[in-house]
């Protein structure tokens, strides 16, 4: 199948998307809106926004907006970004506690254009935010910090429950699909968060022409690395000027990768279509 016809693929009945509705996903868009908080859901396109914001809760980005990378599969602006909002520690505890969650993912663009890359202000923000709401539970979708071990241990200190740096891919295709990300460094990332006695957590997407082996090599690869959650979804084209879906793996088969990934040793694994990286985050703390 030729480029353009993949471009213009159908997607299939299990990729359906419900449209946002409902009194909580009004109250969470009104608390984005009214303290200038930048989310994942709506940057990255999320396919889950609809449920997660409908249940009242949100997957906030912090050091703005605008990343300084520009992966093939993302959907986040890319370009110059703005200097950096001291204050957004506490704006972040305080929609935290405004909005009563009992469980918070925090994310980030990445911040190549800073000298500690945004180390500082993670910090800060989790240490906020468990200040200010001491009943409830932290993740923190992590950059690679470009691999350097003391941005990442000084992040580690701030002690969330969970920390997630995502793979992505396989290792063939990273070069193609992320940029400057190197898929070894993003081991090593995860291998010193288990190294801090925390739960390191990541994810890949499938459909961008992996093959099974190397998904299994992958898994193999994350458990050495000292990674106990994985999640696993399906890619989707953000743009057209981004990389075109390969697949629309099945729902059953991402059932088959999820029985997988348990029996190698995987403490915890979400897999299906529309599974992102703070998809029911929550549980991920539990296991």
């Amino acid at each position: 199948m030729n480029q353009e016809k993949k471009r213009h693929q159908r997607k299939p009945d299990w990729l359906k998307i419900k449209f946002p509705q409902g009194k909580a996903y009004i109250q969470v868009k009104e608390i984005v809106e009214q303290h200038k908080l930048h989310t994942i859901c709506q940057s990255g396109l999320c396919p889950n926004m609809a449920e997660c914001w409908g249940n009242g809760t949100a997957t906030f980005m912090i050091l703005g907006e605008i990343c300084t990378r520009s992966c093939k599969f993302c959907a986040t602006k890319t370009g110059k970004p703005l200097p950096v909002d001291y204050d957004e520690p506490m704006h972040i505890a305080e929609s935290v506690k405004l909005m009563e969650l009992q469980h918070v993912v925090i994310t980030s663009v990445d911040r190549d254009d800073l000298e500690d890359y945004g180390a500082a202000i993670w910090a800060a923000t989790v240490n906020a935010a468990k200040r200010i709401n001491p009943g409830t539970t932290i993740e923190i979708l992590i950059p690679d910090f470009c691999g350097d071990d003391r941005l990442i241990v000084h992040v580690c200190n701030s002690r969330p429950d969970v920390i997630s740096h995502n793979l992505e891919t396989v290792e063939r295709l990273t070069p193609l699909v992320r940029s400057k990300a190197d898929y070894r460094t993003s081991l090593h990332v995860l291998s010193v968060i288990a190294s801090q006695g925390l739960r390191p957590k990541s994810g890949i997407m499938l459909g961008l022409g992996e093959h099974h082996e190397e998904i299994l090599q992958t898994m193999d690869n994350l458990l050495s690395a000292g990674c106990e959650v994985l999640t696993l979804g399906q890619y989707l084209q953000p743009t057209t000027k981004h990389l075109p879906v390969e697949e629309y793996v099945t729902p059953k088969k991402f059932d088959e990768y999820r029985q997988i990934a348990l029996e190698k040793g995987f403490l915890f694994v979400e897999s299906a279509p529309l599974v992102r990286s703070s998809y029911h985050a929550e549980n991920h703390v539990k296991c």
